[in-house]
């Protein structure tokens, strides 16, 4: 299995990540408005349409507009006009039934914010950090996704939230990589603040939460060579992230999000990297969890929780060693290979 399936921009050649569940970005949106009042008629053969005037219609800057109206031309449904802007190709008129309605006039600006792309580049991100340190470059982010620099900061400031990017002391953004030293620190930080966070939150438990806990592991335990990486995603966020977070203690919870990165990380290696296991060695580990918390054991249950952070370091460690060996994902224009050490 590659790390990392591909599609081809049809202007360019070059690949791009498939990212599940991504948002379209603000090119593929105006894209697609412009590609259904072209085919239905709203814009007949001949009529011209340049960059600026996209951009002023929709709200967004010139780069998705022209990005836009590029990949328009290599579908022949316009065609670039004496080296200014374009014209609606002869034939564009489709059957009305070729394609829905196209729909009214929008500005799509409102959506050019952080959340939209954030999925995207966060995945983008870390199907890398397995195979070395990266430095992110803030204005080559922005270009390639067509954000303006703003956007592109809070992407990159809520990365740093959950550990995935950080500063070095000459403000530059790095993307640490998943260093045998790294990960082991990262590790020992859970396992002293997660069962911390779990004596904290006990008390605020509702009792379907954790009797909803331990059914779901079960039924994962039941069918364990069934289960996709989506599937053991969500049951790693169920203990992991929504149990933790009924902690009242909203500094330790920031504190933990600082070492969330590995959650995200082991993410990415269950949906890319190989079945190392017939059932998830996790699977019982949580559920020791679970039951100690349902039977009223809160310190054990912690303790649990201890054990199974130290028992999943060499397990992380051992995926992060197989996927580190496969080919490496398709260069991007924002991420430059840096030191080990640059952001320490």
């Amino acid at each position: 299995m590659a790390p990392m399936a591909a599609k081809r921009n049809s202007r360019t050649g070059k690949p791009h990540p498939v990212t599940q569940g991504a948002a379209p970005r603000l090119y593929e949106r105006a894209q697609e408005i412009l590609r259904a009042r072209l085919c239905d008629g709203q814009i007949p053969a001949g009529e011209r349409l340049y960059e600026s005037r996209i951009a002023a219609e929709f709200g967004i800057s010139r780069a998705p507009a022209r990005r836009a109206l590029a990949e328009l031309a290599t579908e022949g449904l316009i065609r670039a006009v004496d080296g200014r802007g374009y014209e609606a190709a002869s034939g564009t008129r489709s059957k009305p039934d070729a394609l829905p309605a196209a729909p009214a006039p929008i500005r799509l600006a409102a959506s050019a914010s952080w959340s939209r792309i954030y999925k995207e580049v966060e995945t983008e991100i870390v199907a890398r950090i397995a195979f070395g340190t990266w430095r992110v470059v803030e204005s080559d982010l922005a270009r390639y996704h067509g954000v303006s620099r703003t956007v592109a900061r809070d992407v990159l400031a809520r990365l740093q939230q959950y550990g995935i990017v950080k500063k070095d002391d000459k403000s530059r953004w790095h993307a640490p990589g998943l260093t045998r030293g790294y990960v082991t620190e990262l590790y020992e930080m859970r396992r002293v603040l997660e069962p911390t966070a779990l004596l904290a939150a006990a008390a605020h438990l509702p009792r379907a939460q954790i009797r909803a806990l331990r059914v779901n592991l079960e039924a994962a335990i039941a069918r364990a060579d069934e289960l996709d990486g989506a599937a053991l995603d969500r049951l790693e966020a169920e203990m992991h992230v929504e149990l933790l977070s009924r902690c009242p203690n909203r500094t330790l919870l920031e504190a933990l999000g600082v070492y969330q990165s590995l959650l995200i990380a082991h993410s990415f290696l269950y949906r890319w990297g190989p079945q190392l296991y017939a059932s998830e060695p996790f699977l019982p580990e949580h559920l020791e969890v679970a039951e100690r918390l349902e039977g009223g054991h809160v310190r054990e249950a912690a303790s649990a929780l201890e054990r199974h952070m130290r028992l999943s370091l060499d397990r992380a460690l051992a995926r992060i060693d197989i996927v580190a060996k496969r080919p490496l994902p398709p260069p991007l224009p924002y991420l430059q290979p840096a030191a080990a050490t640059a952001f320490a």
